[in-house]
């Protein structure tokens, strides 16, 4: 049966349901498609359930540290894996439910279940369905990668999906991927009680940042047991009894590990192979992604490209970015660009690391003039207060401009106190404003202005 609207959505990650909601409040009789479930990986499998995790694993780690709080416990701390799955659970079922009673109360929006395919420009099609729309927004996401390694065939192995399901604690966890995703996990893991060692194929971790910040969060890492194997390549699996065993080289050195799990964190590809996309005529690069403009727009007139399968950001904030993107160009008669926004995200360890702006590799290459603040968290007194005195923050200024360049925080409540940082540059304003600014103490963001005051030349 043939079908029309005035737009087509598919897929519900964070891009998908709130361009819906505005499309269809606009007067815009809208179909929102989706295959699975409401809320996408964010909700489902990143960073709601990570994060509930997350917290799981840091009162572990706390509670294991109350002595040197002065608190005495009765025994030993122990961590029931069970009940961290039962509360993570409860916590994405919440998220989905009202993610689920706000898309299906909304005006002029019809939910259609099944996998979309694209059989002209303008149709797509949904089991024995076709829909016809002028404005068609493509929003279905990315998958994990897993390696054609030799031997992984015989073994069972996670992703950052499956190891959601786990119902009991691994012995010993293999972790391959030094980045975001895999050292989040490493992190946890290790503090649920797991021996952990993380893989890395580069000669650091999170390879992207400055080399002072990938020591930083491995030495940070080292100090709560969790092992390293960097430049491991050339890497074959033996399954061994209910675990496995890795081979691989490093250097020149041949190297084995042994585990009970294997994760797999070495970065997702967008989910564009099933959609039909030759049929539409959508032009993708050589990785599979959807090529957009500036303002998300396809090669093809009437068609648009959200989230992680442009290419253009792999969070769940810049993915609701480009929602907000389109509506401002479509809807509210706003220039907004892709362009026009500073690159903002986090690595969600204990302390965190957030950046945003350039990195100082950045500014250097650059070779613009510039300065730069560093202030070591064990100058903080809020942090030396809190026992958790790891990392540091700094800064980088224009040194004709004084306009904010860059910052790195990787210290307690980063992912917070970077926030008064990026305002001040999406401002377009210079650092003076913050540091001449009365901050409240005791807190950590009160040294951001004495951090701003120690602005030195960076050679």
């Amino acid at each position: 049966m043939k079908r029309s609207f005035d737009a087509i959505v598919i897929g519900s990650g964070q891009a998908g349901p709130a361009l819906a909601v505005r499309l269809a409040s606009a007067g815009l009789h809208t179909a929102f498609i989706e295959r699975e479930h409401y809320g996408g990986t964010c909700v489902n499998d990143g960073c709601t359930p990570t994060k509930t995790m997350v917290a799981s694993a840091r009162v572990a780690h706390l509670a294991r540290r109350a002595a040197d709080f002065g608190v005495r416990l009765g025994g030993a701390v122990s961590v029931d894996m069970a009940a961290v799955m039962a509360r993570k659970n409860a916590v994405v079922a919440q998220s989905v439910a009202g993610l689920k009673q706000w898309l299906e109360g909304a005006a002029g929006l019809e939910i259609v279940w099944g996998h979309a395919r694209f059989v002209s420009p303008g149709a797509v099609q949904v089991g024995d369905d076709v829909l016809e729309a002028p404005k068609i927004f493509i929003n279905t996401g990315g998958r994990p990668v897993v390696p054609e390694w030799p031997g992984l065939a015989d073994v069972s192995h996670l992703t950052n999906r499956s190891i959601m399901s786990l119902a009991t604690l691994p012995e010993h966890l293999l972790v391959v991927g030094g980045s975001y995703v895999g050292l989040e996990f490493a992190q946890m893991f290790r503090r649920f009680g797991s021996r952990v060692t993380v893989l890395e194929y580069g000669d650091r971790i999170i390879a992207r940042e400055d080399d002072e910040v990938s020591s930083a969060v491995q030495t940070l890492l080292e100090a709560e047991g969790v092992a390293f194997e960097l430049g491991s390549r050339d890497v074959s699996v033996t399954k061994v009894g209910e675990g496995m065993r890795l081979a691989f080289t490093s250097g020149r050195a041949a190297r084995e590990v042994s585990g009970s799990h294997l994760l797999f964190a070495v970065g997702r590809r967008p989910n564009t192979d099933d959609l039909g996309l030759d049929q539409a005529g959508v032009t993708t690069d050589e990785r599979g992604y959807i090529v957009v403009d500036d303002e998300l727009r396809s090669n093809v007139p009437g068609i648009w490209a959200l989230g992680d399968v442009n290419g253009r950001g792999a969070f769940t904030h810049t993915a609701y970015n480009d929602h907000e993107i389109v509506a401002a160009n479509l809807l509210d008669g706003q220039a907004r660009r892709v362009s026009d926004r500073i690159p903002a995200y986090a690595l969600f360890t204990d302390p965190p690391l957030a950046r945003i702006g350039a990195s100082e590799r950045e500014v250097r290459v650059s070779g613009r003039p510039a300065r730069v603040g560093v202030m070591p968290m064990k100058r903080v007194a809020r942090a030396r207060e809190r026992g958790e005195t790891q990392g540091f923050m700094r800064v980088l200024v224009d040194g004709q401009t004084d306009q904010i360049l860059g910052a790195t925080l990787l210290c307690i409540e980063a992912d917070e106190i970077i926030h008064s940082l990026l305002d001040v540059m999406a401002a377009g304003a210079p650092y003076t404003v913050i540091q001449r600014c009365m901050h409240i103490h005791p807190t950590v963001s009160e040294l951001i202005p004495t951090l701003l005051g120690s602005l030195k030349p960076l050679d």
